[in-house]
């Protein structure tokens, strides 16, 4: 990068920070820190759901996924109309009824407290493995923009995470909140300007394709009774549909946003901006992978040398960001590639922050008495879980599988288990406690099995991949056998034990 890029890079950082200070400032309390009071404007709760959400791993699988594999995995988009109508109209309302600080006291009086702790570490294992794997992405991204050798990639991992972990813990949920905007929009803008580059070098949209590349692209029909096929349209409203309303019903990400507005309308306006910012950026993500692969068609000369766009689509983005933009523009888009992970990384490290808080110290006799104790500690925990983040980041690369296929077979391996147990807790009459834990048990083997059935069945694909078994089917298998088996588990043991009202 130039001086010049350095300098904006630079910039954003600083103004990051102040902010963080800014709003620590501000702060009296563990219920500013980690909610704002409750009283934060639901657009801007909106774009910070869609920031948290969407991350470096988002921001370089999508671009990915489109190049090297097809752009059919984009209709998930489709489904965003459905998720709003379920989440606002049946989660939201029952949710905003109970004003909480951690997701997983709703468990509590409803299931007992062990079903609370096994939301509670679920939620931990599930968030810790998810910044771990952004915080990984980025520095091989950031290795490949800044033209450093592979070495430097645990240095840039520990720099990257101990940014975070510094203006999270400084100015809690509105630093997050605030700074979230501003990621968002620095995030999109390199994207735009990264189509913008394109479509100037090669004279206008002659990148845009006109027929399905069948050099690079899968097929990727309507629907496949085999599945072994990676990607098809119902797999993607499936699995989209499925992630979003899980995401929403048990993640502390989420919910921990939802309450830091006033009420049900406002969560609702918040869902219906993270929507609609997710529809923009998504589809706005998925073209530039489509850009970029008409570019280095055009221009194969520019790809490095011993790279070819079937094997190594997941850094396309990333050459093309190191060695065509222009001054100021690299800048910009390095900043923008920053920004995806310092909005989540914050927002996870914030929210486990949150849950240790409320629900693990006081099961320990550990709680702090006073405010500032409190708020002491938030920021020390703040610290430790940004080191653990960075150590396991290490071994991300022990999963193979491209950017998308990593994230779904290990990111969100736990995200239908764990809003199986909100869905029993607050939806079924006759939920007992262990009837939710037989479900559960069986709602993530179902998940594993399907994940990792390649390693335990002892075979593996012609690419070498994890499974024979396309990653579109693990919330599906999850939710099946979660439901079914918790079910038939919680009516057999409904005699045997009646509500849970155990806290303790």
């Amino acid at each position: 990068m130039r001086p010049v890029d350095w300098f904006i890079v630079i910039v954003y950082a600083t103004a990051t920070l102040a902010l963080g200070w800014y709003f620590g400032q501000r702060q009296k309390d563990t219920k500013e820190y980690f909610t704002g009071s409750g009283k934060m404007n639901p657009l801007l709760v909106g774009v910070s759901l869609f920031a948290t959400l969407l991350s470096t791993i988002s921001y370089l699988a999508v671009p990915g996924e489109t190049l090297g594999k097809g752009p059919v995995y984009l209709a998930n988009l489709l489904v965003y109309p459905l998720v709003f109508l379920v989440v606002g109209y049946v989660i939201l309302p029952v949710y905003m009824r109970q004003r909480v600080t951690s997701a997983y006291e709703l468990l509590d009086a409803r299931l007992g407290s062990s079903i609370r702790m096994l939301g509670v570490v679920l939620f931990l294992m599930l968030r810790i493995v998810w910044m771990a794997v952004l915080v990984s992405m980025t520095a091989d991204a950031l290795q490949a923009v800044l033209g450093v050798d592979e070495k430097w990639i645990p240095l840039i991992a520990i720099v990257t995470g101990a940014f975070a972990i510094s203006y999270a813990s400084i100015g809690g949920m509105r630093a997050v909140v605030v700074t979230d905007l501003l990621q968002t929009l620095l995030l999109y803008g390199g994207a735009v300007l990264v189509l913008f580059t394109v479509t100037l070098k090669m004279d206008g949209f002659t990148w845009f394709p006109t027929e399905w590349q069948d050099e690079y692209w899968d097929d990727q029909p309507f629907f496949s009774t085999d599945l072994s096929v990676r990607v098809t349209v119902v797999g993607s409203l499936l699995t989209s549909f499925l992630w979003m309303v899980c995401t929403s019903m048990g993640d502390q990400v989420t919910i921990q946003r939802f309450m830091s507005t006033e009420d049900a309308t406002a969560a609702r306006k918040a869902v219906g901006m993270q929507l609609t910012v997710g529809v923009v950026v998504g589809l706005t993500l998925g073209i530039v992978g489509i850009a970029l692969l008409g570019f280095y068609q055009a221009n194969p000369e520019q790809l490095p040398e011993g790279k070819t766009l079937a094997e190594h689509g997941d850094k396309v983005f990333t050459y093309f960001i190191a060695n065509q933009l222009p001054p100021v523009v690299s800048g910009l888009v390095v900043s923008g590639l920053f920004a995806a992970a310092m909005s989540s990384v914050d927002s996870g490290v914030n929210s486990i922050t949150a849950v240790v808080q409320t629900d693990v110290l006081p099961r320990i006799g550990r709680t702090p008495e006073s405010e500032e104790a409190k708020m002491r500690f938030a920021r020390q925990l703040a610290v430790v879980i940004g080191v653990a983040v960075v150590l396991l980041s290490f071994l991300r690369k022990l999963v193979p599988g491209n950017f998308m296929q990593v994230t779904q077979t290990t990111v969100n391996l736990l995200t239908v288990p764990i809003s199986l147990l909100f869905f029993f807790a607050l939806f079924v009459p006759f939920a007992n406690s262990l009837g939710v834990w037989v479900g559960t048990i069986a709602s993530i083997a179902a998940a594993v099995l399907v994940a990792f059935n390649g390693p335990i069945f002892g075979y593996r694909d012609v690419e070498k991949e994890l499974a024979h078994i396309s990653f579109q089917w693990i919330p599906v298998a999850a939710l099946i056998a979660g439901v079914s088996v918790g079910l038939t588990a919680c009516w057999i043991f409904r005699s045997r034990e009646h509500r849970t009202t155990d806290t303790g």
